[in-house]
């Protein structure tokens, strides 16, 4: 993949232009078809993927999922988290698995997945984001391989906005990169992103599952009045180090490619990058070391 552009695979699935309306009846068919294949009623993965008003995005998150390529029997599963446009209608035209959780905010959509999943294995999604063709083989193979390995979390990178190009991007995930592996040693659960994680099921359920005392909204932009420093995913990944350990995946072939909006509720890159700099550039030592300001 070229820093400046966009892989392959990607490509059917950006549907360049169109919101789900203006699909034509072949393409609502082909995609309809291929969904179908990510039903199973005893899965050995749970694919989970929250959503709140997302009528024209998730419909493109579900392609690039079901043209996954896996021998492993899938259920692909949506938490309908009050969206009030017609997310739920594309879910109910597409023919996927949902269910409504009433309660606003992701770690409820999260515990709500966490809870209806009947996969051995769950993979955390998003509704704005693409997975390559080998993300559900790659994702599980560690905890497939290694019962020690109760949690897994992924590398991604950004998709840049209608008419600019990736080299911005591609240094703040370059940066990005480097503060994970840092974090890897001590604070490995800051590195968890809930739209590309996975686990153990039932580990995730016992040891406390998404449950948070704060929940945040689905943008959390930095420096709203709104923003919550505790996330479920993070929580989660905590949870899961009560039984073993976290597995970075770093292969290629499982790296998504997510939208940038979280980084424009931020104020753009530069000010995504300032904010995350300032919230962890103090703790650089904390990483390192493992021990806080506090007892030193």
């Amino acid at each position: 993949m070229s820093i400046f552009g966009l892989p392959n695979w990607i490509k059917p699935h950006l549907y360049t232009g169109k919101k789900f309306s203006d699909l034509s009846t072949t393409e609502v068919s082909d995609l309809k078809a291929r969904i179908s294949n990510f039903k199973h009623d005893q899965p050995d993965i749970s694919v989970v993927i929250p959503a709140w008003n997302e009528e024209n995005n998730i419909f493109r998150t579900l392609s690039s999922i079901s043209a996954n390529q896996t021998a492993y029997k899938v259920e692909l599963v949506v938490i309908n988290n009050n969206s009030t446009d017609n997310t739920q209608k594309v879910l109910d035209e597409l023919g996927v698995r949902s269910y409504i959780e009433s309660k606003q905010g992701t770690p409820h959509a999260r515990q709500l997945g966490l809870e209806m999943a009947k996969g051995k294995y769950h993979l955390c999604a998003d509704s704005d984001t693409f997975y390559p063709p080998k993300w559900i083989d790659l994702m599980v193979k560690p905890m497939v391989n290694n019962t020690n390995i109760t949690g897994v979390y992924g590398r991604y990178s950004f998709i840049p906005p209608e008419g600019q190009g990736r080299l911005g991007l591609s240094l703040y995930e370059l940066l990005t990169g480097i503060l994970v592996q840092i974090r890897k040693r001590n604070r490995e659960y800051l590195n968890t992103l809930g739209f590309n994680m996975g686990f153990v099921t039932e580990i995730g359920r016992i040891t406390g599952g998404f449950k948070v005392n704060q929940v945040r909204k689905f943008d959390n932009a930095a420096g709203s009045d709104y923003f919550v420093d505790e996330a479920e995913d993070g929580t989660m990944a905590v949870n899961l180090k009560k039984k073993g350990k976290l597995k970075l995946v770093l292969d290629a072939k499982a790296r998504v490619f997510t939208s940038p909006r979280r980084l424009m509720y931020d104020g753009g890159i530069w000010a995504a990058f300032m904010n995350r700099f300032k919230s962890h550039g103090s703790g650089l030592s904390e990483y390192v070391t493992g021990k806080s300001k506090a007892s030193k």
